[in-house]
């Protein structure tokens, strides 16, 4: 391996790949096979190969074409089982997807990218202006997927959890949202609508996760992959994450003194106003405390993230001398940090993360408190990163119904494994991946790790971007990642 400061590469010697039957889409009337079986697992078992069982009527699906500016859209409805392993356990839900593509083209028989979207609970973009799929579709069509429970992919809300009878049907329920279903749901998708036919993908930060458990699952539906700040520790756990980014948000705590040291000095004012009492209340009703304040932090791994915060805190305080908060400022903090569009994306958080056996807990919640700089009453106040803590299934409404269903989740011991390690190794479809060097979402050494287990593999270090690399370079990214994937441009 070679890591420079803003590029270097390690490149995996490519192995062998077993391609079974497709096994989610047969042939066969009222069945279906799925990849991820529910099954007691411990760390280090073997993946388990395919397995089929009943599974319910589907309803076929259903396509409708529109012309949007500069696009040619093409959308897809189809439904799927809640559950793969037990497709009758639950009525089933829809699965929405995008298709776009260059009116120019749209009658062209252009290869299939799909992209795979960040979060976890993160729908797919809308393409309301340029990005980065004004850059694929010079070569592709792009197919936008809203990853079940998002978007318009029967979502999850707080509403249809507190439907269930306790928290433990509700959070067997939420388990079924994790990778290897999401995978499947794209399988389905795949010779649903595409016929069977093979695809590319593009995974951003979540999606890198997709990724993996795709090429676990099935990678002879992949020509290639690109993955974006977005490779996970394909072995470790949500402790291990969670102990390597802690001190990574608190390095973007420094350049945020660093860069306007007054900011500090507001946030502080701020804070030892929250701290004191009388108590404030947001606009929607949430408490206002120490703890939602340090949310603010939360987008620091993002290129507008420092920045942003510091014209946030220019109109924050209506009252200089009491530090008291605007209303403007309230707003703005009840909508950053309230989840109210993707409460999915707390639920999960450390969801995504588990395999195998584990100890049990909130393993975010247990690193702060190895943290005293983190503390609510430590000044300088330092603000959190991307954790989720069981503090704010209490404190902000929209995770309010999924309380209990967290704690569950937090709770349990034993989950079904995501990643194939062997066929990992053993991977041949070519995977291209850029991660960034001062990212404190997705480990840099973590990501480098995975990279060196993985077959046929190359990454681009760089410092040059942030976790939304992709967002504000995608026409520099997206050709870069294709072309080390096709082997026409090699790292330095």
């Amino acid at each position: 391996m070679r890591l420079i400061a803003l590029s270097g590469a390690i490149v995996a010697a490519p192995g062998t790949t077993d391609r079974p039957e497709c096994p989610i889409c047969v042939q066969e009337p009222h069945r279906r096979r799925t990849p991820f079986p529910r099954w007691p697992s411990a760390t280090g078992a073997q993946y388990p190969e395919a397995v089929t069982l009943p599974g319910p009527d589907l309803t076929p699906a259903a396509t409708h074409d529109y012309r949007a500016p500069g696009l040619a859209v093409r959308e897809h409805r189809l439904q799927v089982p809640v559950d793969w392993s037990a497709p009758d356990a639950y009525p089933p839900i829809e699965i929405f997807a995008r298709e776009i593509s260059d009116p120019a083209r749209a009658g062209d028989d252009l290869p299939l990218l799909l992209f795979l979207q960040g979060g976890p609970g993160g729908q797919g973009p809308r393409p309301l202006s340029r990005g980065w799929w004004s850059t694929a579709l010079r070569t592709h069509r792009v197919v936008l997927l809203d990853q079940r429970g998002t978007g318009r992919s029967t979502p999850v809300d707080g509403r249809r959890i507190a439907a269930f009878d306790g928290a433990t049907a509700a959070a067997d329920y939420l388990a079924c949202f994790r990778a290897d279903a999401i995978v499947a749901d794209a399988e389905h998708l795949r010779h649903t609508v595409y016929g069977g036919r093979r695809w590319a993908t593009l995974g951003q930060s979540y999606g890198g996760f997709l990724t993996l458990a795709y090429l676990s699952a099935h990678p002879e539906a992949l020509t290639a992959c690109y993955v974006t700040g977005g490779l996970p520790s394909v072995t470790g756990d949500a402790e291990a994450v969670y102990r390597h980014t802690y001190p990574r948000q608190l390095a973007r705590n420094r350049v945020l003194a660093a860069r306007y040291p007054d900011d500090v000095a507001r946030l502080g004012h701020l804070a030892d106003r929250l701290g004191a009492g009388p108590a404030v209340t947001l606009p929607n009703g949430d408490p206002f405390t120490v703890e939602r304040l340090q949310l603010l932090g939360m987008p620091f791994g993002m290129s507008y993230g420092i920045d942003g915060l510091h014209w946030l805190l220019d109109t924050a305080l209506a009252d200089e001398s009491t530090a008291e908060p605007s209303d403007a400022f309230g707003a703005a903090v009840a909508h950053q940090t309230g989840f109210d569009d993707n409460p999915l994306y707390a639920v999960l958080q450390e969801v995504i993360y588990h395999q195998g056996e584990r100890a049990g807990g909130w393993a975010a919640q247990a690193e702060h408190e190895r943290w005293p700089a983190f503390a609510a009453a430590a000044r300088p106040l330092q603000l959190t990163g991307e954790a989720v803590y069981p503090w704010m299934f209490d404190q902000i409404r929209a995770l309010r119904p999924f309380r209990a269903a967290a704690a569950e989740l937090a709770a349990r011991t034993s989950w079904p494994q995501l990643y194939d390690v062997a066929r990992l190794a053993a991977n041949e479809v070519p995977v291209a991946a850029i991660q960034y060097y001062d990212d404190p979402y997705v480990d840099l050494d973590l990501a480098l790790e995975t990279v060196g287990a993985l077959g046929n593999a190359q990454v681009w270090v760089t410092n040059e971007y942030l976790h939304d690399g992709l967002r504000v370079a995608g026409d520099v990214i997206v050709p870069r990642l294709m072309s080390l994937a096709a082997g026409t441009t090699s790292l330095p």
